[in-house]
């Protein structure tokens, strides 16, 4: 019976171990097909990055991170590294994800993933930062230019990875840079610079330099420079009238345009001052002569000036009586304008030269005319009348041939 008993326990011992051996067989198994997986994360720099790590099928088998450095950061749900940036996001036998924020150019690397299995699995996920590029700025120009000078732009941020691309633009339209690269540790200072020769054109043009970066998602870092160019005067006479005649009223503008603004514009007549202060009144850069007349008649000139230089324009003034201005009531040009004769002598010209050339004509015509029809013209009765010695003997010799005669006669019927 003890017999008995002692090989039942034996039997019983035996099927245990077969069933533990069995177990552990099954598990290492089941281990074999578990594998995490993480994938590479890319941030800017300065934001937070989330670093996930997940298993199809965990048999209640821990996940850990780490850092580039080998430092445990979590295993599970414990906190293993003392960082106040690296947050706990969710924690599960599937998963594992961690946060960390405020992450710097130090945090790039590679983060592994690990399985307490038999053998341990890991997988790799690189965390990549983008260095953020600083807001750029303009120098190398001092305001104000003046019209003619070659200034040079110059357009500089630094901090980004990789390196940031910076464009100019005049207004609205780009305009080409030359570029230059510089690296400094693991981050790059980008410069730019942009000649110009300035002329009045550019006074008051923006000049935008623009930083363009894969960092910058939302909009990029610009700085703008108005440029402030300084030149001399232009000047330009604007009349009211196109044909001044008597009695009217003719206003001139001097129109200048100058920076800095030109000093009060000055007129004069002739080359010397305005002869009659009482009808020639001036007002600002306006000139209104009051009641024309023919003593108005001449030149008139105004000249605008400031520190860079001194510009002036011309205006002929001729004053037509009312009866011409009634004549010629709509040419298309200005009859002011230097060099241009009036109207009227024009047309009488040309009624002159057409009456000499008809003349002309006709006289040539009658004297051709005259040449061919010079003679002697006889009647039928006066035929041989100038050799015969009486009247019967003339008209016997009308009637017959002529042929011995010394010159051409011709007779009227």
């Amino acid at each position: 019976m003890i017999l008995k008993q002692h090989f039942l326990f034996a039997l019983y011992s035996i099927c245990g171990i077969i069933l533990k051996v069995t177990a552990v067989k099954n598990k290492v198994r089941g281990s074999q097909g578990q594998f995490p997986i993480a994938q590479n994360v890319t941030v800017a720099e300065g934001t937070t990055a989330n670093m996930t790590c997940r298993v199809d099928h965990n048999d209640n088998t821990s996940l850990q991170w780490s850092n580039p450095a080998q430092q445990t950061l979590f295993f599970g749900d414990k906190k293993a590294l003392r960082d106040n940036r690296i947050e706990l996001v969710h924690a599960s036998w599937q998963e594992l994800t961690i946060s960390i924020s405020e992450v710097t150019l130090s945090d790039e690397g590679q983060y592994t993933c690990s399985l307490f299995t038999m053998p341990v699995k890991t997988a790799k996920a690189f965390l990549t930062v983008l260095g953020v590029p600083e807001k750029p700025e303009i120098a190398g120009f001092t305001k104000p230019a003046a019209e003619g000078d070659e200034i040079t732009l110059t357009c500089v941020t630094s901090g980004s990875k990789p390196a940031a691309d910076i464009r100019w633009f005049r207004n609205e339209k780009e305009v080409q840079g030359a570029k230059e690269v510089n690296a400094s540790g693991k981050t790059f200072t980008v410069r730019s610079t942009l000649q110009l020769q300035v002329d009045r054109n550019d006074d008051g043009v923006a000049y935008t330099c623009r930083v363009d970066h894969v960092s910058l998602t939302s909009s990029s870092h610009q700085a703008t420079e108005v440029l402030e160019v300084h030149y001399a005067p232009r000047v330009e006479i604007i009349h009211s009238l196109t044909f001044p005649q008597e009695g009217q009223y003719l206003k001139l503008e001097c129109v200048s345009k100058g920076n800095p603004l030109p000093d009060p514009v000055l007129w004069t007549k002739d080359g010397g001052e305005l002869p009659d202060i009482d009808r020639m009144i001036v007002e600002g850069q306006e000139l209104t002569i009051t009641s024309l007349n023919k003593t108005d008649n001449g030149t008139y000139r105004c000249e605008a000036s400031n520190h860079l230089g001194t510009s002036g324009a011309e205006y002929v003034l001729f004053v037509y009586a009312m009866a011409t201005a009634k004549d010629f009531p709509g040419p298309t040009t200005d009859p002011n304008a230097l060099g241009q004769a009036g109207p009227d002598h024009a047309v009488i010209g040309g009624v002159v030269a057409v009456v000499v050339f008809i003349t002309l004509c006709l006289i040539i015509v009658l004297g051709r005319y005259l040449a061919r029809h010079k003679g002697t013209y006889l009647t039928h009765e006066a035929k041989g009348a100038e050799d015969a010695p009486d009247a019967d003997t003339a008209i016997i010799n009308a009637e017959g041939n002529q042929a011995h005669a010394e010159e051409k006669k011709e007779y009227f019927i």
